[in-house]
């Protein structure tokens, strides 16, 4: 296992979409390359610019040994070059990567006992599975304790992963489906025995049923091993699933770190709060000018998710009341979301699916917990809880 540590890290892009090197060379210009193509695919998929460049900024982050960190963010944020400067596929324009306290600025990614899968998986494509899943040893001296070695781990590998890789051993990935693809680059990463797992959105190219499945076989995996990890997604279900300790990515820099729970009810910023949706029945946090709330909030932003809103029966002092716009009934989850509207702002409320609403009926609202951000910065400045 192995602690890592980001110490001020700052990644620099161009004007014109090309990553910012000190230095010329291969590997340099290969990275300008596809760092060149990734952008031109990005915005002709979104039709989106960006103004200025794009670039991390003094970032750092620790993620302790044996744990498993989630980098959850929206696209595009960083999080996937976050995880290549830390496997040292890229080099930070300043800043260090520590591996137990050794900087690593100087140690090719090679060196640094990595286990990586990526987003396509990455396979040799003339070699079969099984090869793929000891490449490893293939590109090493053959000797019989290496050839021993090489047994054990397929072995080990195999029983891990269960009967539904044994069948694929034969195969080459042209013939294998996304879903057999991700097993074997599973597979070849496990073999490797590395002191980090480092996965970059390995299910994204898969369907839900088998997002589902193999979500809870990786967290057994990750489980058995006891390694530290880190998974780069913006999939928050997937997140939650599989984290320790989660890290909220904005624009090239972390906005929190800590348990799942903690950041949900305790979001440092606005961007946080609504980022970070247990529940997608309803908007992630209900936002209103404070001054729906009290007078002296007037003016700051109050934010409510839609658990911490009561329905009253009737009219008390420190209910706020609004007009229902909004009726959808799941009878699955046996509630109703209700749609209100209070001056000029919509919130969602879940009641219980037998309640009798309407469009157009009055409603009375309780806040049972509520967070005060501000409107200048977008941090929160305290949570308050009425009762």
């Amino acid at each position: 296992m192995a602690s890592i540590e980001l110490r001020n890290i700052c990644k620099r892009f161009r004007n014109d979409g090309r990553l910012d090197f000190d230095g010329t060379g291969a590997i340099a210009n290969l990275f300008a390359a596809v760092f060149r193509v990734a952008k031109k695919m990005q915005s002709y998929i979104t039709s989106e610019k960006r103004e200025d460049p794009f670039s991390i900024e003094n970032l750092s982050l620790t993620i302790p040994h044996g744990m498993v960190m989630v980098i959850l963010g929206p696209s595009g944020c960083g999080k996937s070059t976050l995880l290549r400067l830390i496997a040292g596929l890229m080099q930070p324009d300043s800043g260090e990567v520590r591996y137990d306290g050794i900087n690593m600025e100087n140690t090719p990614p090679g060196e640094r006992n990595i286990g990586m899968v990526f987003q396509d998986y990455a396979l040799y494509p003339h070699f079969t599975s099984r090869k793929n899943v000891l490449s490893y040893f293939f590109f090493k001296k053959s000797t019989p304790e290496l050839d021993a070695m090489a047994r054990e781990k397929y072995r080990k590998t195999s029983e891990l992963l269960g009967v539904d890789i044994e069948y694929l051993m034969d195969r080459k990935p042209r013939n294998l489906s996304g879903g057999e693809k991700q097993r074997v680059a599973l597979g070849r990463c496990i073999t490797r025995d590395p002191v980090l797992f480092l996965l970059d959105e390995p299910f994204s190219n898969l369907d839900q049923r088998l997002r589902e499945k193999y979500r809870l076989e990786l967290k057994k995996l990750l489980r058995h091993f006891d390694i530290t990890t880190v998974y780069v997604t913006h999939d928050q279900q997937e997140a939650l699933i599989l984290a320790d300790i989660l890290a909220i990515m904005n624009v090239g820099c972390i906005e929190q770190v800590g348990a799942p729970e903690d950041i949900y009810n305790h979001p440092h910023s606005l961007f946080v709060a609504e980022f970070l949706n247990f529940d997608m029945d309803t908007p992630a946090i209900n936002l209103l000018d404070g001054g729906v709330i009290s007078e002296e909030l007037k003016g700051m932003i109050a934010g409510v998710r839609s658990e911490d809103i009561e329905v009253c029966e009737d009219r008390e002092v420190k209910s706020v009341t609004g007009t229902i716009v909004d009726i959808r009934h799941i009878p699955i989850k046996e509630v109703t979301v209700v749609g209100v509207n209070i001056g000029k702002e919509e919130v969602y409320v879940r009641v219980p699916l037998q309640k009798s609403l309407s469009i157009k009926d009055e409603i009375c609202l309780r806040f049972t917990k509520y967070h005060i951000f501000s409107r200048n910065t977008g941090l929160r400045v305290r949570t308050h809880n009425p009762s």
